[in-house]
């Protein structure tokens, strides 16, 4: 089936919904959001249980103390806002107040990336998977599309400590069914190949499928592993495909500073040296735009990866 044809849904969608399963399991589960619940689809969960929701207004740095507080009483609380709020507005008090007394928060970030299109550079967060990362303990989470983004949500609900998940606003292909397990700190390989690893994430999983068949069509044979969690990232995956194919090409939708590039290069660096190229935002502000051509101006996409495996095998 062409990739054209595979039906779309945003992650946010799925977030939104997987709130709501989780609420009909357990009623200690506590949702927040900073006045955005339309877009970042918590309020599925507000119309379902009203007295379990709590709309703290345009105040992130606030609903995250306030989140902090609740999850000590024992409550699973998941706090919700744009990318750009989340991460990058409420840092400090994510880092202080979630991270550092490694409380049971969980972080809904939507809306981010460059194909949050319209609302331009202030709205379109690249750095937060960065941000995130580099807090000890914070559990980092970037689903390629709805499946996976729901069982990201109620693998985080399952775990102890702070979770940052990443959706998207864009709909994306569905590429995954429901007999997809996914888990905290595994990556899965979506395509074998032995010329070229594409280790992608999040929005850029399907780009890189495509680019794995536009290289076969050249007699290029290039695999193709989905890294949604990025913080545990699986090392002995990456270090397999290294030995496999002997060279890699990261994928996502993020700077290339700090993201899935940074963490594989940093595996990579450690264990089996070997050509690495990241494809990503080349750490440059994004500007307003439609969101899939601003995915092919910054080469976010099939093409932008075939030319980064090529660039990958030249190295070798």
């Amino acid at each position: 089936m062409r990739m054209a044809d595979i039906a779309k849904i945003a992650t946010r969608d799925a977030y939104g919904k997987a709130l709501v399963e989780l609420g009909e399991k357990n009623d200690k589960v506590i949702v927040f959001d900073a006045d955005l619940a339309a877009a970042t689809k918590t309020g599925m969960f507000k119309k379902a249980f009203p007295e379990r929701f709590i709309d703290t207004g345009i105040a992130e740095g606030n609903m995250m103390g306030i989140a902090a507080g609740l999850s000590t009483a024992g409550y699973t609380v998941f706090a919700s806002s744009f990318a750009m709020f989340a991460a990058g507005r409420a840092f400090e008090q994510v880092r202080n107040s979630i991270g550092y007394p490694h409380l049971n928060v969980k972080i809904g970030a939507t809306h981010a990336g460059i194909s949050v299109g319209e609302d331009g550079a202030s709205h379109q967060c690249c750095e937060d998977i960065a941000l995130m990362r580099s807090i000890p303990g914070m559990t980092v989470l970037n689903p390629a599309d709805a499946v996976e983004a729901r069982q990201c949500v109620l693998a985080a609900a399952q775990m102890n400590g702070p979770v940052y998940m990443r959706f998207g606003r864009l709909a994306v292909p569905v590429l995954f069914d429901d007999s997809y397990q996914f888990q905290i700190g595994k990556g899965c390989y979506l395509r074998e190949g032995t010329d070229v690893t594409i280790i992608a994430t999040g929005l850029l999983v399907g780009a890189a499928l495509e680019a794995a068949e536009l290289l076969s069509s050249e007699g290029i044979s290039a695999a193709v592993i989905n890294m949604a969690s990025i913080k545990p990232i699986d090392r002995d995956i990456i270090v397999n495909a290294a030995k496999s194919t002997g060279c890699l090409v990261t994928a996502e939708e993020h700077n290339i500073i700090g993201g899935l590039g940074s963490a594989v290069t940093e595996v990579i660096c450690e264990t089996v040296p070997v050509p690495v190229i990241r494809c990503g935002v080349e750490d440059v502000f994004g500007h307003s735009g439609p969101a899939l051509k601003l995915l092919d101006i910054f080469g976010l996409n099939a093409k932008g990866i075939v030319s980064k495996a090529k660039a990958a095998i030249a190295l070798k």
